[in-house]
């Protein structure tokens, strides 16, 4: 197996596990367009009785940045949605969630805003202690999204969820074991090779008692994420029209505090 989908890259690196990576480093911001790809890939993978567990992993300095803020406001990359169309993005993102297969992410670097949410939709994360979480929607003027409002709390618990939204602050890779956002903590150059292992030792055991394990611990998670998306983009929509937004914008940009006004 060796494929390329958009900036994804699929490969099979033995053990009934397929590597599934980002390409468009170093900082791996995502659009509608790598959503849908990535969503096409892991439910391709689903079909694919050679394999039975992925790692989705990204070139690059980081993870997922999220959302590329300072692309040019007419740039593909940019996401862009009505209240009445909704947010496409999200869509793709609800399709992410209805994969069928065990997957596990290798968090090198950064996982932010909507690259935070990314990193919740594989069942597992190994990450180092460079690895970075940020649910920073607040400090740009709006709200979570990417399913992270209903997908967070569940792994985490309701308050610690609640402090990452209402402070927007960072998260390093040891406090993100002590939380449980993460489940093996390596060093960095190790991040890949272990989340390898991992699937791998998954991989080894039955693969229908573990498509059957898998749909009886999550559940009706991407039915979850898909109201919580559809609340989430309404909100984010509504927001993003705001004075606060575009000085939130530019105030990450610029890497200090926003002067927020309230309207």
């Amino acid at each position: 197996m060796e494929k390329k989908v958009g900036d994804v890259q699929v490969t099979d690196v033995g053990g009934h596990v397929a590597l599934v990576e980002i390409q468009r480093g170093p900082n791996n911001f995502f659009d509608e367009d790598l959503i849908r790809a990535l969503a096409d890939v892991f439910l391709e993978l689903d079909e694919d009785p050679s394999v039975r567990a992925s790692v989705l992993a990204s070139a690059g300095k980081h993870f997922c940045a999220g959302a590329n803020f300072s692309a040019p406001a007419d740039s593909k990359r940019r996401v862009k949605f009505t209240a009445e169309t909704g947010n496409p993005l999200y869509q793709e993102a609800v399709r992410l969630f209805h994969n069928k297969k065990y997957v596990v992410a290798a968090v090198q670097g950064a996982a932010v805003g909507g690259g935070f949410g990314l990193s919740m939709f594989p069942d597992f994360r190994v990450g180092c202690a460079q690895s970075r979480f940020t649910a920073n929607f607040v400090k740009l003027g709006f709200t979570p999204g990417f399913g992270l409002t209903r997908v967070l709390p569940r792994l985490i618990g309701q308050q610690a969820a609640n402090d990452l939204f209402a402070t927007g602050r960072r998260v390093d890779g040891q406090e993100a074991l002590k939380l449980g956002i993460i489940d093996r903590l390596v060093p960095q150059d190790e991040v890949r090779a272990v989340a390898i292992a991992y699937a791998q030792e998954i991989a080894e055991n039955a693969p229908l008692a573990l498509l059957s394990v898998r749909q009886s611990v999550r559940g009706d998670l991407a039915q979850l994420v898909q109201a919580a998306t559809d609340h989430e983009g309404a909100e984010q929509f509504h927001l993003q029209q705001t004075k606060d937004y575009k000085e939130g914008v530019k105030a990450v940009a610029e890497r200090r505090p926003g002067r927020f006004l309230g309207e």
